[in-house]
């Protein structure tokens, strides 16, 4: 047994002795905060059932593809491979979507092509913007989105650009 499976148990024990010592009932903490959870949860659940399935329909309507080959001339003046708009489309919206997208990109033209280099490096510099928004959000009991939504959607194309120059600047083309 290594010290790393024994991380979760150390840190829960310390957790529940730290609570004893303070004389806190520690489970009704416990028990008081799985239900805040799932009050959480009941809030959070319809907003990303919607989201992801407006993105079933989304790729299934043939629509993305048709929103890629629009964006193609765009994101090859921006020196990003037009293979990976799909991922771009996907990527704010849906997480396991995106890895399926860049799945797909990295068995179409395998892992070390320039396209699959820059569809890994987007994959981890940027966020799923509308999940976390819905989950956060929807958590905090947040209705009105105001500037976050153009302001992480910003924060996402800058990851996209900066993830194509990264790969061509330490790993070339």
């Amino acid at each position: 047994m290594n010290l790393s499976s024994l991380v979760v148990p150390l840190l829960l024990a310390l957790v529940a002795a730290y609570g004893l010592g303070r004389r806190v009932d520690v489970y009704a903490a416990l028990t008081r905060g799985a239900a805040d959870g799932l009050s959480v949860l009941l809030r959070v659940v319809p907003a990303l059932v919607g989201l992801l399935t407006a993105v079933s329909m989304f790729r299934a309507s043939g629509a993305m593809e048709w929103l890629s080959a629009l964006c193609a001339p765009v994101l090859d003046l921006l020196g990003i491979p037009p293979e990976t708009a799909p991922l771009m489309l996907v990527r704010p919206v849906s997480g396991s979507g995106a890895l399926a997208v860049g799945s797909e990109l990295m068995a179409a033209y395998g892992p070390d092509s320039y396209t699959g280099r820059v569809a890994a490096v987007m994959l981890g510099s940027t966020e799923t913007t509308f999940y976390t928004i819905a989950v956060y959000f929807g958590a905090a009991g947040i209705h009105k989105t105001r500037h976050t939504i153009p302001a992480a959607l910003t924060a996402d194309l800058a990851g996209f650009i900066a993830s194509a120059l990264a790969v061509r600047l330490f790993l070339g083309t």
